[in-house]
């Protein structure tokens, strides 16, 4: 009836709606929409920032804090092709697809690849997180109950994607202790640059393998990609980057060799590290009088 009495065809009626405004009922309409928002803008800002990977934890569970003091299990994390290298540099060893932590004690992983992108995922640990070579992630997690949990790549790697798996053992003290004993007895020997260079090569379904100990530094040479001797880290591509380019760093750095061409009529030069007080090898020695 409305529609046909106010048709546009219809020009006798006449329609005049009454405007009425209300400071106080617009203040009601809109004030409920508004702290609906500010509510969940505030809830999702915090809890976005408690979940940070990045973040430190504070408790081991929803009911107990951290201990003030507690330092973390640290565990460098390489993504290879195709399996996971665990190092623990506090302990001095390293593991190939098998990783163990004991309960109640905060976990620190610092994660990397050596190839492509992958992404490390414990279910019942904490989410995923990407795995990246030349690059350096974090994720901070706790293992409240003792048990054997399934670890594995969640991201499309290459062919031997899919048996990308390890097991998380989450142990009492004591029984990580009589596990780092033992893992420290490596049957594999020594984590050397040569040995790392040796398992980064592509291989499926690799077995559990236990270094009794690992080369200084080798994780910084993986993540910095320089595990190779007489290859520049990339840290030091980069500082010599900030520093304004070749000229900056200065003739010490420099080694010269022969360039394309007839032999002796032309020479190149190029970086081939930078020393430092904490790394004072002289980068123009021979790479085998560099540290392994």
């Amino acid at each position: 009836l409305f529609a046909w009495r106010y048709r546009k065809s219809n020009t006798e009626a006449d329609y005049r709606p009454d405007w009425d405004h209300s400071t106080q009922l617009e203040l009601v309409i809109w004030a409920a929409p508004l702290l609906i928002i500010i509510a969940l803008g505030a809830l999702t800002w915090i809890s976005t920032h408690t979940l940070d990977p990045y973040r430190p934890l504070t408790r081991i569970n929803a009911q107990v804090d951290v201990v003030p003091g507690t330092e973390p299990l640290v565990v460098e994390v390489v993504a290879l092709d195709w399996k996971w290298l665990f190092i623990y540099p506090e302990q001095g060893f390293a593991t190939v697809n098998e990783l163990a932590a004991p309960v109640h004690r905060p976990i620190m992983f610092k994660i990397t690849a050596s190839s492509v992108m992958n992404s490390f995922f414990i279910p019942a640990l904490a989410g995923q997180i990407y795995a990246m070579p030349g690059m350096e992630t974090k994720l901070h997690a706790v293992i409240n109950k003792t048990g054997e949990y399934d670890g594995f790549s969640a991201n499309f790697s290459g062919a031997g994607f899919s048996g990308m798996r390890f097991k998380f053992h989450g142990k009492t003290q004591a029984e990580f202790d009589q596990w780092v004993a033992s893992s420290k007895k490596g049957q594999n020997g020594a984590l050397t640059r040569a040995a790392y260079l040796q398992l980064e090569k592509p291989s499926e379904r690799h077995p559990v393998e236990r270094y009794g100990s690992v080369a200084p530094d080798l994780y910084d040479a993986i993540l910095n990609r320089c595990v190779e001797a007489g290859k520049m880290c990339m840290k030091d591509i980069m500082a010599i980057d900030a520093g304004g380019g070749l000229d900056t760093p200065g003739a010490s750095n420099v080694a010269r060799g022969a360039g394309p061409g007839a032999s002796g009529r032309s020479t190149r030069t190029y970086v081939a590290a930078m020393c430092s007080v904490n790394d004072p090898v002289d980068p123009l020695l021979a790479p085998a009088a560099r540290p392994n």
